[in-house]
């Protein structure tokens, strides 16, 4: 199964920081992080009861941190987009279908939760691979902190074991300052940029790509630039790149 993190941006309350220990053990899981959290202390712990452990390991990272250290990252959000026009908070998946998305995958995924009273930032959720939102009845929305941890412990338990090993952080990286850079390439219009980047950070992550499927992709950017770019501006596509692929394929 993939290595699932609980990430609590900004958590408010210790007592929501304890509920959610405690929920996390009940399924199973362990990790837990803490960005710029509040104080804990005696209310945290007894929150926490028998989860205690979970909560005294808790790590206190930074959202970068965060970020540089997962092969996904989803953000949790009851705010969302409707519009396809509108692609920071869409497409967004259940907690049903996220299982479906990430439960063959070999790769650290990072969940994250917001703050208490405003969530997660635009800015925070453009960033994330994936968004994910907890349907709720129209009659009152609003979960607590603890209890979508819960929803999504729930149908993460008992996943089936790893057997698709994704693309690192650093190769996804390297892929979209690629596509970014190639978006200049081909006079892209500044002003679509961000969505366009946005659009692009929403369809690769959920395909959930393998190095060898990063590799083709820069590939056929790269032969495609060398094609309509000057020469001194764009060497020609490497050759090689395939031929190492297959070797490394059969090792």
């Amino acid at each position: 199964m993939p290595h699932i993190r609980i990430v609590l941006v900004e958590p408010l309350y210790e007592g929501n920081v304890g509920f959610t220990a405690r929920v996390m053990k009940n399924f199973g899981f362990t990790d837990l992080i803490l960005i710029n959290p509040c104080t804990l202390g005696n209310e945290a712990l007894i929150r926490a009861s028998h989860a205690d452990d979970v909560l005294r390991q808790a790590r206190i990272m930074t959202l970068d941190e965060v970020f540089a250290t997962s092969h996904r990252v989803v953000a949790t959000t009851g705010s969302l987009s409707y519009s396809a026009c509108h692609p920071t908070r869409m497409p967004f998946y259940s907690p049903k279908e996220l299982r479906e998305l990430i439960g063959e995958l070999d790769a650290t995924i990072s969940i994250l939760f917001g703050r208490e009273n405003w969530g997660l930032s635009n800015e925070e959720v453009r960033r994330a691979d994936i968004v994910c939102t907890i349907p709720t009845s129209p009659l009152y929305p609003i979960i607590n902190l603890s209890h979508a941890v819960g929803v999504i412990c729930y149908e993460l338990a008992n996943l089936p074991k790893a057997v698709i090993p994704l693309a690192t952080k650093e190769e996804m990286d390297h892929l979209y300052e690629h596509i970014d850079q190639y978006l200049d390439r081909v006079d892209h219009p500044g002003f679509k940029r961000e969505s366009t980047m946005t659009l692009i950070r929403r369809v690769l992550g959920r395909c959930n790509l393998t190095w060898r499927e990063c590799s083709t992709i820069h590939g056929l950017l790269r032969r495609s630039e060398w094609h309509f770019a000057p020469p001194e501006q764009c060497p020609p596509p490497a050759q090689h790149d395939l031929s190492k692929s297959d070797h490394n394929d059969k090792q």
